[in-house]
């Protein structure tokens, strides 16, 4: 399912990112955004590499990832607004960049949940380990406490 979420994330972030490589071409100033679009791509790339790797990524690499892809939609995202009059930035990209933000960031509230539990599983496994193995019963439990008497007389 993470991969999946991931792939589908990557998809939607690379269709964007193909319409923004002419849309810059005016100022030195309307070019900067080119830098916030290629760490993106960048992010993207790392992304889909995870995706279709045999080593897969886990939840917490993966939060990681999507937070630094959050934040660069974040930088754009100001920067757009900021210069969409001044270099002529087509609605069509900036609702886009703006759509596409909104779904990384979704995205990545679930994959760091999820890295959040396998963290807190984690640390449970670790703690009943170093307290005896999780207490030895049979079945997982506490297991069975006290004494137990041998019956006295003849067997």
């Amino acid at each position: 399912m993470l991969t999946k979420t991931i792939a589908t994330a990557a998809g939607a972030i690379a269709g964007i990112l193909l319409i923004s490589t002419s849309a810059f071409a005016q100022t030195a100033e309307c070019g900067e955004i080119q830098k916030t679009l290629q760490a993106r791509k960048d992010l993207v790339a790392k992304a889909n590499s995870a995706t279709n790797s045999k080593k897969k990524m886990t939840p917490q690499e993966a939060c990681a990832l999507f937070g630094k892809l959050q934040a660069n939609g974040a930088e754009g995202v100001k920067w757009i607004a900021a210069n969409k009059e001044w270099c002529s930035i087509p609605d069509s990209f900036a609702e886009g960049f703006k759509t596409d933000h909104v779904k990384v960031s979704g995205i990545r509230t679930k994959i760091c949940s999820v890295a959040a539990q396998a963290t807190k599983m984690e640390a449970q496994a670790r703690a009943q380990a170093q307290n005896g193995g999780g207490g030895g019963g049979l079945l997982g439990g506490p297991g069975l406490t006290g004494s137990f008497k041998m019956p006295q007389g003849a067997l």
